[in-house]
This record gives C-alpha cells, sequence and structure tokens, in this order.
C-alpha cells in the first residue's frame, strides 16, 4: 500500500514538533499517524518470517506478534501511570475490532454480493473463544460490583490470577489451532501485500521487525505524553482516548487489510481476523499487561467500568449471533457500524 509508504514522512515531523513544544493536539495526530507505516512493517516482517518458518511455527508468530503495536502502545501508557487508559484500550480494541471494523468488511464484501457465506464451524469456535475472553474480562468487575469493601490489593491479585487463567487458556487455543485441529482453521496470508514490499529474505525481515519494534516505542512515549497534553489542556478522557482514538492508530494496518479482503469475497479471512485479534487482546494482550504492571511498579487491575462491561458483552453477543448461521450481508455490517457509532458517542460524554 503506496499511502503507508507515505506516512512515513510523519515520523522526522513528529520527533521535531515533540521536542520544539508544539500544541499536543499537533503532536498526537502526527505521531499517530506516523505509528500506522510501522505498524504495517511490523506485520509484513512477521508475515515474511512466518512463510519462512513452517505453519507450525508461523502461525505461533502471527498470533504473538498480531497486536505487537497496540502492545508498545499499552505498555509506555502502563509506564507513565496511565492505568484508565491501558484498560480503555483493552476493551477499545475488542469494540473497534468486532464493530467497526468487521461492520467495514461486511459491508465492503456485501455492497458486491447480495450474500456473504463463510465457514459456520470456524465462526463458531471463534465466537466461543471470544465469549470466554469476554468472562475473563468482566468477571474482576463483577467481583468488585458485589464485594464493595474489597482493597485494591484484593482486585489486583484477583485479575493476576485471571490474567493467568486467560494466558494459559491463550496457549491451549494454540495448540489447539496449530497442532490438534489445524485442518480446521486457515492460516492465509492477510497481510501479502506489506509481505511483498518487505520481499522474501528472512534477514531483511528481521532486521525491518526490530528497527519498526524501537521506532514505534519511540512514537509511544511521544504519544503518551501528547495524550496526557491532550487531557489537561481539552479535558478528553482517559476512557474516550483508550476505546475509540488509541486501537486506531495501533491496528490501523491490519484492519485495513481486513476491509480488503471483505471486499474481494475473502470474507472467511476477514471473520478470522477481526474475531482472531479480538480474542488475541483478552487473552494475550490483557495478561501480558497485567504481568507487567507487576514488574513495572504499576500495578493494574482488570475491573472494567461497568459502561465497559456492558459495552462488551453485548458486542460479543451480537457478532456470536451474527456469525452462527454462516451468512450475512452489508446491512448487517451497517447495524454493526451503528452499534459503534452510539458506543463512540457514549464514550466522548463518559
Amino acid at each position: 500500500m503506496t499511502w503507508l509508504r507515505w506516512l512515513l514522512v510523519a515520523l522526522p515531523v513528529s520527533w521535531f514538533l515533540a521536542a520544539t513544544g508544539r500544541p499536543p493536539l499537533a503532536v498526537f495526530v502526527v505521531t499517530g499517524l506516523a505509528v500506522i507505516p510501522l505498524a504495517a512493517a511490523m506485520g509484513g516482517a512477521t508475515e515474511v518470517l512466518a512463510q519462512r518458518a513452517g505453519p507450525a511455527v508461523g502461525g505461533l508468530l502471527n498470533a504473538t506478534f498480531g497486536n505487537a503495536a497496540e502492545l508498545i502502545l499499552a505498555l509506555a501508557a502502563l509506564r507513565a501511570g496511565l492505568l484508565d487508559l491501558v484498560k480503555a484500550s483493552i476493551t477499545g480494541s475488542i469494540l473497534g475490532n468486532l464493530l467497526l471494523i468487521l461492520g467495514l468488511s461486511l459491508f465492503a464484501g456485501g455492497i458486491r454480493r447480495p450474500t456473504l457465506t463463510f465457514d459456520r464451524t470456524a465462526a463458531g469456535m471463534g465466537g466461543a473463544m471470544l465469549l470466554l475472553a469476554v468472562v475473563g474480562l468482566t468477571v474482576p468487575a463483577l467481583f468488585a460490583a458485589t464485594h464493595p469493601a474489597a482493597t485494591t490489593a484484593v482486585t489486583v491479585h484477583l485479575s493476576e490470577g485471571v490474567a493467568a487463567v486467560l494466558g494459559l487458556t491463550y496457549v491451549a487455543s494454540l495448540v489447539f489451532s496449530l497442532v490438534t485441529h489445524r485442518g480446521a482453521f486457515g492460516h492465509a496470508d492477510h497481510r501479502g501485500v506489506q509481505a511483498e514490499a518487505l520481499g522474501r529474505a528472512g534477514g531483511k525481515a528481521v532486521a525491518t521487525l526490530a528497527v519498526a519494534t524501537v521506532l514505534i516505542a519511540v512514537q509511544s512515549e511521544i504519544l503518551v505524553h501528547a495524550t496526557e497534553g491532550l487531557v489537561v489542556r481539552f479535558g478528553l478522557s482517559e476512557m474516550f482516548l483508550g476505546l475509540i482514538v488509541i486501537p486506531l492508530i495501533g491496528n490501523a494496518a491490519e484492519n485495513a487489510s481486513a476491509v480488503v479482503v471483505a471486499r474481494k469475497g475473502q470474507t472467511d479471512l476477514a471473520l478470522s481476523i477481526t474475531l482472531g485479534s479480538s480474542t488475541q487482546v483478552a487473552l494475550f494482550v490483557a495478561p501480558v499487561l497485567v504481568l507487567a504492571g507487576v514488574v513495572l511498579g504499576q500495578p493494574m487491575h482488570l475491573v472494567f467500568t461497568p459502561f465497559e462491561v456492558v459495552a462488551v458483552g453485548l458486542t460479543a453477543l451480537i457478532v456470536t449471533v451474527i456469525a452462527l448461521d454462516g451468512e450475512s450481508h452489508w446491512f448487517e455490517g451497517v447495524q454493526l457500524l451503528a452499534v459503534y457509532a452510539i458506543m463512540a458517542i457514549a464514550a466522548w460524554f463518559v
């Protein structure tokens, strides 16, 4: 995608704006734009390495680095103590993938075909994993609501236990999809454009992955600093930034690829990208952030706000209902987009 290369111009511009103390909004926007091509480069390099390593190891690489850019952003925010922003980015990623991106994918594919069909078995397994992940993310909030006298230390320890279970479930899901039942899952290339742009050389892919990781880490620090300025100057809530803005920045390249493949008629692949990415956020990214909080001295619990709990629960239910019949059309995409718009408007006023 040529437009991704042009966005690299934003990289030095963001450094200049940050170094000269320009307004936080300008720094935030330009820095966020610079993250998008870096995330695409990281995804493309991972795909090249996955192709060279074989199906099993390749699937593990894709699963592990699928949300790497977003994880780096969240770690930077966690180190800065922006815990509300970090937690909101977890739920925001799930909502964005399942409502915005899947909605756009179904709409893009449906305007060319009256009916979209996909594998009910794979969709059912993805939906079941998603609901399990949602249970893990909502139980700490239910505990906090029913035990208001519980101390922060108790909720943190509870979250650590839940994170451990989610992490083990993630490992089991990799064994299931890559070893025992790999035939039921397609590990097709949904980053083919980026992979082709990076070439087939493994050494070049490793170098690209390393450089992109370092640059995303640098941009994350700038972005987090600008976020603090936005919160103070404009009164924007960390929840809105985490629910709506940060997930779009971290997942923009992968999200664009889901819409592109759906427009080409590969509905199964688009559904796999959105469901898989959302499940990975809950089963891998969230546990890693909880563990990182312990290491960084920023203990983070998984007690989300009632708004986030209800939003994620309803979203998982809606998507599961849509996926189970194995068919869809463009209007279901519009419905998902409408739900996302409603939640975004509500998040603005939180």
